[in-house]
């Protein structure tokens, strides 16, 4: 086998990272957008001495568990890797994720992995989208087939960023991941940005007027937040468009609704100098678990509220508080888990890294009237721990819930140490869960196991353990 060969494949499983995996000759295969149970033929694109890589060409034999995509874009945005693949086969391939994960890769005993929490609600569900204008736009294979002459703007583009591609933007219509009413206001916003001789953001040449859009939305509360953001307006056509984005674009938006307009005359993507509330208090309001949660334009909060009140009671399930526990809540954001526990023990104390997280959690404990949660802004990540953590009441549960990077060794190490009676470890990558947990399964063991799923039609989940000290 080398690259450039056809070869025919029939795709075994998914992979976590969202590729499809099939074997040829003992060597693993990895394809994008392949379905289990398929038979493709695809040319091998790189070749390495224990895998291989390759494009399917051709579908020889369609699989039960495929479907016909929702989104016109799948292929194209990056967004959703497994749309075409039926719902119930995508979360009993997350499962398999996680469990060949801990297995395999940590060496770890599983006694019991219960059945996922399927999300309920599939598409509509994200609670925050950000899309980008740029003055180059990303031409899918169907668009360059058509020829140049037959797209209408090549310079204009409001949409997603193409994978790999920061200069590059997907001009889109909608996307099926968030709520009905938001897609309602980008197609508006959309509309009136054609059409309003104003220039889309060149990436490369940083220059051009419209930049991002932040749209949120509240499943609870029935709430949306809507900020543009632009580089300072001066021109005659920058004018007249904030002119109409104050006036008739927000006429769209409820008293109970907010609208922002952000500047950003810097080369940043990110660096937002000046924000001005347009209509709204300038937050809104989502509950989880019965905690009300404030959230502004840079707020932390899991993107997937209607699962929240299902993920975060299986943690405080597995996490067995009891009125007299003191509780640790490592790399907290904003106090997602930390407050609706707090109503479980005696004193929790949360350390997260960003401060505006931090600064949220203090504010949201403050306006529910939670007084024995604790917050510290600290990085867990030093080579050294931060010294207050020795300061802190030495704690009956350990929860941890770190970025995709998993565990700092240090705070492996430190675990080990205290040894809690009980730990429970919520991970959004299976893989350094798994390397984490093998450093302490001398004194921990795995007595239960559930993946979660957050992020319909794309590779990531959750994986919640509960972990135990061994008998001595």
């Amino acid at each position: 086998m080398k690259k450039n060969d056809l070869v025919e494949l029939e795709i075994d499983s998914l992979a976590c990272g969202g590729n499809s995996v099939s074997r040829l000759d003992g060597m693993a295969i990895f394809t994008k957008y392949g379905v289990p149970q398929s038979k493709v033929r695809a040319r091998i694109t790189r070749k390495k001495n224990s895998y291989a890589e390759a494009l399917i060409e051709e579908t020889l034999e369609h699989s039960p568990k495929e479907r016909t995509p929702e989104c016109p874009y799948f292929g194209n945005c990056g967004g959703c890797s497994w749309q075409n693949v039926d719902y119930a086969e995508q979360v009993a391939q997350k499962k398999q994720i996680v469990l060949d994960s801990l297995i395999r890769i940590g060496k770890l005993e599983v006694s019991q992995i219960d059945e996922p929490l399927a999300a309920p609600h599939p598409l509509n569900y994200r609670n925050k989208m950000e899309f980008s204008f740029s003055a180059s736009r990303w031409l899918t294979k169907a668009e360059i087939a058509l020829g140049e002459d037959e797209i209408a703007d090549k310079h204009f583009a409001f949409g997603l960023h193409a994978p790999g591609r920061f200069d590059k933007v997907l001009d889109i219509d909608k996307c099926r991941l968030q709520h009905e009413r938001a897609n309602e206001l980008f197609a508006i916003l959309k509309s009136a940005a054609e059409k309003s001789g104003t220039t889309a953001y060149n990436h490369v040449k940083h220059e051009g007027f419209l930049r991002n859009f932040l749209l949120r939305y509240s499943y609870s509360n029935n709430q949306v937040m809507a900020m543009l953001v632009t580089n300072r307006p001066e021109s005659p056509e920058e004018l007249a468009f904030m002119e109409y984005y104050r006036t008739k674009f927000a006429d769209n938006f409820t008293e109970k609704d907010t609208l922002l307009h952000g500047i950003n005359a810097t080369n940043s993507p990110v660096d937002i100098q000046e924000t001005n509330l347009i209509k709204g208090t300038g937050y809104i309001n989502e509950k989880i678990l019965d905690i009300d949660y404030r959230i502004s334009p840079e707020s932390f909060f899991q993107t997937n509220s209607s699962q929240l009140n299902a993920f975060i009671s299986k943690i405080l399930e597995f996490a067995d508080i009891k009125k007299d526990d003191v509780v640790w809540d490592l790399y907290c954001g904003a106090g997602s888990i930390t407050l609706p526990a707090s109503r479980k023990c005696s004193n929790i104390y949360g350390i997260e890294l960003i401060e505006s997280a931090v600064a949220d959690a203090r504010d949201n404990a403050k306006r529910n009237g939670i007084k024995n949660a604790h917050f510290y802004c600290e990085d867990l990540h030093k080579k050294q721990l931060p010294e207050m953590i020795n300061s802190l009441p030495k704690p009956d549960i350990i929860i941890v819930d770190p970025p995709r990077a998993g565990m700092h060794k240090n705070v492996v190490d430190h675990i080990h140490t205290l040894a809690p009676k009980r730990f429970v470890y919520v991970s959004c990558n299976p893989t350094t869960q798994a390397r984490d947990l093998e450093m302490l399964k001398d004194i921990y063991k795995i007595t239960e196991l559930v993946p979660v799923d957050l992020f319909p039609h794309t590779y990531h989940v959750e994986s919640i353990c509960k972990l135990e000290l061994r008998d001595e």
